[in-house]
C-alpha cells in the first residue's frame, strides 16, 4: 500500500501525464516500486475513542459495558493479570475474570475483590503424567462453560511457560475461535503463538501486542528476515498479511497497529520511565475498547469519518492512544518514582478528559 500523497509519487505522476503515458497502468508500478517506502498515518485516536467509548446510560444492565477475562497467571507472576484485568474495570468494563493457577488465585484475590478469579489452570509439577489428559479436559470444560457470556479474553499476562499449562491454553483459544471470541495476545501468549500459528492464523478478531524482542521473534519465524525499521510500516503490513489479517500492535516509541490492509500510528508522548507492566494495562485496555469497537460498528448506521472500521485496530488505537495518555498523567505527578500502579490509577481521569461525564 502506498500513500498517495506521497511528494515523489505526485512528481512521478506529473511527469507521465506530461509524456502522454497510461497513467493508470504507469501508477501500478509506481505503487510496486515504491511499496517499501510507505509511511504509516497518525490515527484520530481522540476521535476514536469518542467514536467507540459507550455513554454512561441508566438504562443499560451490568455487563452490557463489557465483560474481559485475563486466561494467565501462575505461581512466579501474579501481577501481570491483575494489571491487565483491573485496567479494564478502571476504563470502564463492567466485568474482569481472571483464570489463573490455584497457586496465584489467593495472591490475585488479595490485590482487589473486584476480581473474578478462578483457580481452574494447571501446571506440570502439580499433576501426574497418567492424569495429564483428563485434567486437561477439566481445565478446558471450566473455561469453556464461562466462554459466552466474555466479550473478550486477554491471553497471556502472567501466564508462564509451562509445557501443560500453554497445552490448555491452546485448546482454550481454539474453543473462542470456534466462538467467534475476540482474543488479544500478550506476553508469554506471544511466545505461545509464536510457535503455534494456527492458533490465530487467519482469525480476524485476533490481536497480537509484541514488544520489541517478541516483534523480533515473530518477524524471524514468519517473514524469515531481520527486523526492517527503515520501512518499519511495509513490514508491519506484511507480518499481519502473512499471518492471514490478525491486528498486530507494535510496541515502541511510535506505536504501530495493522491488520494486513491498512497501517496506523500512535505517537502520543507517554512516559520516559519504563517500569514493567504497562503492556499489561495496554492488554486490558485493548480488549475492553475492542469489545465497544465491536458494538459500535455493528450498530452504525452512517459512514464514519476514520479509515478503518475493523473493531481490533479501532480497539488497537484507542487503548495504545489512552495507556500512553495515562503513563503521561502519572509521569506529571510522579516523575522517577512512576510506578505501573500509578498508571492505572490515572486511566479513569484519562478517558474522562476525552469523554466527559
Amino acid at each position: 500500500m502506498l500513500v498517495s500523497s506521497s511528494p515523489v509519487l505526485r512528481r512521478q505522476l506529473f511527469l507521465i501525464r506530461c509524456l502522454g503515458g497510461c497513467v493508470h497502468q504507469s501508477y501500478k508500478k509506481i505503487q510496486r516500486v515504491n511499496c517499501s517506502s510507505m509511511e504509516a498515518m497518525e490515527a484520530d485516536s481522540t476521535q476514536v475513542i469518542r467514536k467507540i467509548t459507550p455513554s454512561l446510560d441508566p438504562t443499560r444492565h451490568k455487563g452490557q459495558a463489557g465483560k474481559v477475562a485475563v486466561i494467565g497467571g501462575c505461581r512466579e507472576y501474579t501481577g501481570a493479570p491483575y494489571f491487565a484485568a483491573i485496567s479494564a474495570l478502571k476504563i470502564g468494563a463492567d466485568l474482569s475474570h481472571v483464570f489463573c493457577t490455584k497457586d496465584a488465585a489467593a495472591v490475585i484475590k488479595s490485590y482487589s475483590p473486584e476480581l473474578i478469579v478462578h483457580p481452574v489452570l494447571e501446571e506440570s509439577y502439580s499433576i501426574r503424567d497418567v492424569e495429564k489428559e483428563s485434567v486437561s479436559a477439566k481445565v478446558l470444560a471450566e473455561v469453556t462453560k464461562w466462554m459466552e457470556r466474555f466479550d473478550c479474553l486477554v491471553v497471556g499476562p502472567g501466564l508462564g511457560r509451562d509445557p501443560f499449562l500453554l497445552d490448555c491454553v491452546s485448546k482454550i483459544m481454539r474453543h473462542a475461535r470456534r466462538s467467534n471470541i475476540p482474543i488479544v495476545i500478550d506476553g508469554d501468549g506471544l511466545f505461545l503463538v509464536t510457535n503455534n500459528l494456527d492458533l490465530v492464523s487467519g482469525y480476524p478478531l485476533a490481536v497480537l501486542t509484541p514488544n520489541v524482542n517478541e516483534y523480533k521473534r515473530l518477524i524471524e519465524k514468519v517473514l524469515i528476515c531481520e527486523v526492517n525499521n527503515e520501512d518499519a510500516a511495509q513490514q508491519l503490513l506484511s507480518l499481519a498479511r502473512s499471518i492471514g489479517g490478525v491486528t498486530i500492535l507494535r510496541k515502541g516509541k511510535s506505536d504501530l497497529i495493522s491488520d494486513g490492509e491498512i497501517v496506523k500510528s500512535v505517537s502520543i508522548f507517554g512516559s520516559p520511565r519504563r517500569c514493567g507492566g504497562q503492556g499489561d494495562i495496554l492488554s486490558g485496555s485493548v480488549a475492553v475498547f475492542s469489545s465497544w469497537a465491536r458494538q459500535h460498528v455493528s450498530s452504525e448506521k452512517e459512514s464514519v469519518d476514520y479509515s478503518s472500521q475493523n473493531p481490533m485496530v479501532l480497539g488497537s488505537i484507542a487503548g495504545s492512544a489512552l495507556v500512553r495518555k495515562a503513563a503521561s498523567l502519572a509521569f506529571e505527578k510522579n516523575k522517577r518514582a512512576t510506578l505501573t500502579t500509578d498508571i492505572i490509577d490515572c486511566l479513569g481521569a484519562s478517558v474522562q478528559n476525552i469523554c466527559p461525564v
